[in-house]
């Protein structure tokens, strides 16, 4: 489920404008969630409800200390899912530049939660 939302995400940065954009990021959003969790799950975290990145990165770098460099794109990352779920959100508004940033920016996370759980 995470692979198919980052490839969604992904997919959907490409000719996006507007409220495709809040959509990618929404997307992004839920791909990096995703994978956080199951790299916790798999050192046996308890399942959490929350969708906010960085309480995520916290537990995280208990087991992988260098995914700390990606603390400022998860904060940003997180505002996307506002942008989406709530649109009178600061964030709403988010062009497809924006998206691609943080999309090319987290791809080191991605890559290195796919590197650490089997």
């Amino acid at each position: 489920m995470a692979a198919d939302r980052w490839e969604g995400s992904r997919a959907g940065v490409a000719g996006t404008a507007g409220r495709q954009s809040e959509l990618a990021g929404f997307c992004l959003q839920q791909a990096v969630e995703k994978y956080l969790k199951a790299l916790l799950i798999s050192h046996g975290w308890k399942l959490q409800r929350t969708h906010n990145l960085e309480v995520l990165l916290d537990a995280a770098t208990a087991y992988a200390p260098d995914l700390e460099d990606f603390r400022a794109v998860c904060q940003v990352i997180t505002l996307y899912y506002m942008a989406e779920r709530y649109p009178s959100s600061r964030m709403a508004g988010l062009t497809q530049e924006e998206i691609q940033r943080s999309l090319n920016t987290v791809q080191g996370l991605i890559d290195r939660v796919r590197e650490l759980v089997p």
